[in-house]
This record gives structure tokens, sequence and C-alpha cells, in this order.
């Protein structure tokens, strides 16, 4: 073959490999070098500076970025006014990218509408015609909208959509970075992989990665349920009983993964391996696995499916608001859930604060020290709402339930028959409560003390029965945990002469020992109604306070805040 022959074919291939690309990346090739930036001209700068100066964009979904205004400035002032996302006037291989995450925000649990989800196509048509370059002013307007709508999307990836924390806080585990400028000048325009940049602010929990994969587990199957609602009963379907609503009961329950085997026939009789997938849902819904479809399980099969998954972006919320730092693992309780998670293996059951009264709040802490046969200072408010009205009805409480009134000095004024004078001092909390260390003391053998604002605390309990009910929202706030020996040792595994069989012995002994943690171990007590185990298996709980709702209703207002806006 000729030179002039192999460079025709040479040609021929290089034409062959790009008529296979895609057009845009074509037209990318055939762009200024990817490092060199789109300047803008005088006209152009002024435009943008305009637009920085005015706190709003007319082609926004939602116009008004006054909260991103200073961001916004900073990013296009460090890039000396160059456009970011535009090259050779087509966007960039990178802009496209971006897009793709905010047009697909809802794989998330985020609105793809509040990034302008449902405008990118059009603005990318504008911009990609084949024989006419877009004027300045839109390739401005364009590029402007997309680092406002990538700035959006950070924080609500980082911190949720409705956190009310500060706008202007620094990204967690990234020390150089002061905000979504500083993120998408540092870690997005350098990228190789732009969904793996975004991704670092999301929360590095492992839950929260599970529970990604849960919702778009669920987000399938709602495509493929049918809707159907059980029928309603008199009386709780036993097995062994007709039902007409088992054909739609074996389709759900085979949907959800709780019916195994291939859909076959399914008769009119709750029996057999149906009876099984019953219980396995109910189990995975925090109700008793009984078998029995009563009333609260019928409403848990006749939730749709659609709602699962606003329960599952609810949740996916609340860890984008949780601190990140810790120095290790934490300890979680999760409080809808009525469990505490250590590295000791097996979660424990627990008992938390009560609806509508005494719920536990939601906090990190770090536990600092061990407590063993610790006495129960009685919170004031508990020893004037309730305990008074106690003494009052039995002047011998206080012996009856190994109690002792104290002065401030500590002092013990009584722990027998209560005086009338003694009374009016309880009453009015110039005297407190205190239970004496014990058995049946109401903290039981052992407490874990976790510093914090609302005086809440780990630890044991002589009401062991609790523990037995599937709902246990049972005490004035604290944290009551089923085995509270084990979690001790756990935490003390590590520290000389500390074995289970000492932890044992100080629990039955007579003096209070208190323990310090050589390295404190962080605890976070949170509120999630939805949970993805490692195994891949997604529990729902009932909201027991409330909170879904509540926050639900934020979740859309700034939807609808937005859409006003236009």
């Amino acid at each position: 073959m000729t030179k002039k022959g192999h460079g025709r074919s040479i040609k021929n291939a290089i034409l062959c490999a790009l008529l296979l690309l895609p057009a845009s990346a074509v037209r990318e090739a055939n762009a200024a070098p990817a490092a060199e930036p789109q300047r803008l001209s005088a006209r152009g700068k002024s435009e943008l500076l305009g637009i920085i100066a005015a706190g709003r964009l007319e082609t926004l979904q939602w116009p008004e970025f006054g909260d991103y205004q200073a961001e916004l400035g900073e990013f296009y002032r460090a890039g000396d006014y160059a456009l970011a996302w535009v090259r050779g006037s087509r966007p960039t291989v990178k802009a496209r990218a971006i897009i793709k995450l905010l047009r697909t925000a809802d794989e998330k649990g985020l609105l793809p509408q509040d990034y302008d989800g449902s405008r990118w196509k059009a603005r990318l048509i504008q911009l990609d015609q084949p024989f006419r370059r877009a004027n300045e002013s839109r390739l401005v307007r364009f590029d402007a909208a997309l680092t406002i709508c990538a700035m959006r999307y950070i924080l609500d990836l980082h911190l949720g959509r409705i956190n009310p924390r500060p706008f202007r806080a620094a990204i967690d585990g990234e020390p150089d970075i002061r905000g979504p400028s500083d993120f998408l000048l540092k870690r997005v325009v350098p990228a190789q992989d732009v969904p793996a940049a975004f991704s670092a602010v999301e929360p590095p929990f492992p839950p929260y990665r599970r529970l990604i994969g849960a919702l778009q587990r669920y987000k399938e199957l709602s495509g493929l349920d049918d809707g159907g609602r059980l029928p309603a009963s008199k009386r709780p379907i036993r097995p062994g009983a007709n039902y007409p609503g088992v054909p739609r009961l074996a389709r759900l329950l085979r949907l959800l993964g709780d019916l195994p085997g291939p859909a076959g026939p399914a008769p009119g009789l709750y029996t057999g391996e149906l009876v099984g997938a019953v219980k396995r849902f109910q189990r995975r819904h925090g109700l008793a696995p009984d078998g029995i479809i009563g009333a609260q399980t019928l409403n848990q099969l006749n939730t749709p499916l659609s709602r699962r998954l606003d329960q599952l972006r609810l949740n996916l919320e609340r860890w984008r608001w949780l601190p990140r730092n810790f120095s290790r693992p934490p300890i979680i309780v999760n409080i809808p859930e009525f469990r505490l998670y250590a590295g000791d293996g097996k979660p424990q059951k627990v008992m938390v604060g009560m609806a509508f009264e005494h719920q536990t709040p939601v906090f990190a802490s770090l536990l600092t020290a061990v407590t063993f046969r610790p006495p129960w200072n009685i919170p004031l408010s508990i020893q004037q709402k309730e305990m008074v009205k106690e003494i009052e009805k039995d002047a011998s409480y206080l012996e009856k339930h190994d109690m002792e009134a104290v002065d401030g000095a500590d002092t013990v004024v009584s722990s027998g028959p209560v005086t009338t004078e003694v009374l009016g001092r309880l009453r009015e909390g110039l005297l407190s409560l205190r239970q004496r260390p014990g058995p049946g003391n109401s903290l039981g053998l052992v407490k874990f003390v976790m510093p914090n604002a609302y005086d809440v605390y780990l630890h044991g309990t002589p009401a062991k029965q609790g523990f037995w009910e599937p709902r246990r929202d049972l005490s004035h706030g604290c944290i009551r945990i089923e085995d509270p020996a084990r979690l001790a040792a756990w935490l003390l595994r590590g520290q000389a002469g500390w074995t289970p069989k000492r932890i044992l012995a100080t629990m039955a002994g007579k003096e209070t020992v208190t323990v310090k943690i050589a390295e404190p171990v962080p605890v976070l007590i949170q509120y999630g109604t939805a949970v993805a185990d490692e195994d891949g298996e997604v529990r729902f709980f009932d909201d027991i306070y409330g909170r879904d709702a509540a926050e639900e209703a934020a979740f859309e207002k700034r939807s609808r805040a937005g859409l006003a806006a236009q």
C-alpha cells in the first residue's frame, strides 16, 4: 500500500470511529481543547455579573437563588468569569454528567424538580443544534443555571432538603471545603468520575447506602403492583379461615418476597405457606408475628407501596441530618424499631420514651462511663407530677419503694413515713427524691453515662416484662436495655480486670461503682421508620411520635414554595 493509500485508510478509520460516537461527543471532540475555558465578551461577563447581583434567574424553575448568591459569585470569580460547563459553545461531557444526576435525583430520594429536572432536555436541544451555535446570552444562562442547580443538589444531598442546620455549613469530612462553591471547584471540576465526586458528600453510613438500594427496589415493586386492597373483616382472620382476599394477599406477599416459590392458584383458604409469609411480613413491620390478620396487620398490608417510597425518602433525609465525624462506629438506638445496635453482634431490645408524654429525643453523644448499682436521682418533673400524688395517697410510699428525700446538701431528710411538712417541701421542689441502689431500682443494676442536654441515658430495668411487647414506648424518655451486662462487657472488654464474671459480681455486690470508658464510644439516638438490613430485607415501623407526617409536610412545602415562585 502506498503512503497516500495508507494515510487515506487512517483517515477513513478515524471518520468511522467518529461516526460511531454520539453526536454530542463528536462536537466535543471538535470543540476547543478541554483545558481551555470558554471566555466571555464584555457583554457576556456583564450579563453573568447581573445574574449574580440580582440573585434571580428567570429560566430556573425556582428563579430566586439568594441563599446561593455569594457562592455563585465565588465560583465564577475563581475562574475569572469564564463559563464552567461550556466549551466551543457546547455543553461539556462533565455538564452532561451533572445533568444526568440532577434528572435522576429521585434515585437518591430527592426530587428532580428541585434541580430543574424536566427542563434540561430542552436546554440541551437548544445548545446542540448541528449547524448553529447558541448565542452567548443563552450560554451564560445555561452555565449559571447548571451551577446553581448543582449547588442546590450538593447541599440537599449532604444536609437534606429541610435540615435546619445553617446554609453555609462545611462539608463534613472535607476540611478544606467551605461550601458548595468550593466543592464544585475542588472536587467536581477536576473529577474524572462525576457521580463518584458527588457521592462523597453523602452520608458515609452503610445503613444509608442500603436504604438507597431499598428505594430503587420499592420503585420497581410499586410499578409492578396492581394496587388492590385487601377486604376488611369484622373479626381477625386466623389460620385456616376462609378469606376472599387470599388471591390479593398471595400476589402482594410474593411481590414483596415474603412468600417464596412460583405463583400458583390461590384458593380462598388462609393456610399453609401463606400463614408463614404473613408472619414474615409482620416481623418486618414491627408487629407480633402470630400469623393472625388483625386490624394492625391489615392496615400495614393495605399501605400503598407509593407510601413506602415516601417513607424511604423521609428516612434518607434523616440520615443526612446526622453528624458524621465519629471517632469510631457508634452505638445506634433506633427509636421506632425499639432496638440498640452495638459492635457486639446481635441487636438488643430497648424501651423508649412514651409517645405524647415523654418522647426520647434524637441526639448524638459520647458514652463515657458505666455505673454499676446506680442510685436514681428522680427528675423534678416526675417528682412533682407523679410521685407527690402517690405519696399523698400513701405516706409510706418512700419506704415501700426504697426511696429517700434529700436536701440541697444531699442529706437524707426522710426515708420513712412522709410528714405533711416534708410532703409540702417535696411539692415545692425544696427537697429531692432519690431511689437507693439495688435490684428494685428503676435504673436496674447498670447505668451508662452519656452527657447530653436532655439528661437521657441508657440503663437497665427491673421491669423485664415490657421487652416482650412488640411496641415498647414505655419509659419517661431514657432508654431501658434488655441485657445491660452484655453491653457493659462489650464496652469494658479492653480494660484490664473487667471480665464478664467481674461485671456480674459487681452488679450483685453492695457498692455503687463507676468505671470510666478508656476510649469513649459515640452514641447515636435516631428516628428511623424504615431500615434495610445487610441481607437486603427492608423493614418498616410505626411512626410512634408522628414525625413522618410532620416532616413530610415540610418536605413537600418546599416544593410548593418553589412552584409558586415561578
